[in-house]
């Protein structure tokens, strides 16, 4: 297991209060030391990741959120120079073919859709922490940032 620095943070664009909550009580339960920051939007996420603003290890995105929606998110991250390094991992209701293929090619780094029963939700935002806290080496560059 990686040792993670104490100042890693998650960014999590989700304009639902219960789905955020799901990914809260995960990350609490999972001890993983990390900083979560919530915003409901695409917009908001985006400022957040303005010029010169600390980076977060990686942005966690609903593709259905009101302004900038997920998808558009994405691709803005994506062509940035500056922050398509950040891991950007898709959790969204929707299990369409379509947006699975748009996100992976757009340059998401992985696609959930989120089950429907609180405790198989749960269990996989717990499981998905682990795995990108625990076993994935995340980029260097984010190091500094951070």
């Amino acid at each position: 297991m990686f040792k993670l620095p104490t100042s890693l943070r998650l960014v999590l664009v989700e304009d639902s209060d219960e789905d955020a909550d799901t990914v809260t009580q995960a990350l609490k339960r999972s001890g993983i030391p990390v900083e979560l920051q919530w915003v409901t939007s695409g917009d908001a996420c985006m400022a957040l990741l303005a010029p010169g603003a600390r980076h977060p290890v990686m942005v966690l995105l609903d593709l259905n959120t009101p302004g900038i929606d997920g998808r558009e998110t994405l691709k803005l991250i994506k062509a940035s120079a500056g922050l398509k390094a950040i891991p950007v991992v898709i959790l969204s209701t929707s299990a369409s073919a379509y947006d699975r293929d748009y996100c992976y090619s757009a340059g998401a780094n992985a696609y959930h859709v989120k089950p429907v029963r609180y405790p198989d939700h749960l269990q996989l935002v717990e499981t998905m922490l682990h795995y990108w806290f625990g076993q994935v080496a995340l980029p260097t560059t984010m190091a500094g940032k951070c």
